[in-house]
């Protein structure tokens, strides 16, 4: 049952990333792709997070306070696959946030996409490179349309 509820998230998880990135080729649908990617799947898998969480936590040895704690505490699968969770969560809500600022700021889409693969496969490091995209571009007088 982990295992299928694991590629379960992975798939929802390459759905919204696969979304963030075709979305603006399909302008009638870009912003509901958007949202569905950046907001409603980080929340679904948020709350599937929270069932694990809710399931598995009192089971579980370990905690936060150390290393040993931390790896004790994913030693727990439901544990793991919560945790695995929480980053697919994450990591997807800021790829639907980088999208929605990156459009205000008035940032072309294309540009936008190597900090989504990064974000995707490094977290951190993606959102690190949309801040130092931002901030050596000039900014747009007139943010992209959103579309609807």
């Amino acid at each position: 049952m982990l295992a299928d509820l694991f590629q379960a998230g992975n798939v929802l998880a390459l759905l919204g990333w696969s979304a963030l990135i075709i979305a603006p080729l399909l302008p009638r649908f870009r912003l509901r792709l958007q949202q569905a990617a950046g907001l409603v799947l980080p929340a679904l898998l948020g709350l599937a997070y929270l069932v694990l969480v809710a399931a598995f936590w009192w089971r579980a040895e370990g905690g936060f306070g150390s290393l040993a704690e931390v790896r004790s505490l994913f030693d727990t699968p439901g544990m793991l696959v919560a945790g695995w969770f929480h980053y697919l969560a994450f990591d997807l809500f800021v790829g639907g946030w980088i999208v929605r600022e990156g459009a205000r700021s008035g940032i072309p889409h294309p540009i936008l996409v190597p900090s989504l693969a990064l974000t995707f496969l490094f977290g951190p490091a993606g959102f690190l490179l949309f801040l130092l995209t931002r901030s050596v571009l000039p900014r747009s007088a007139a943010p992209q349309a959103q579309g609807g």
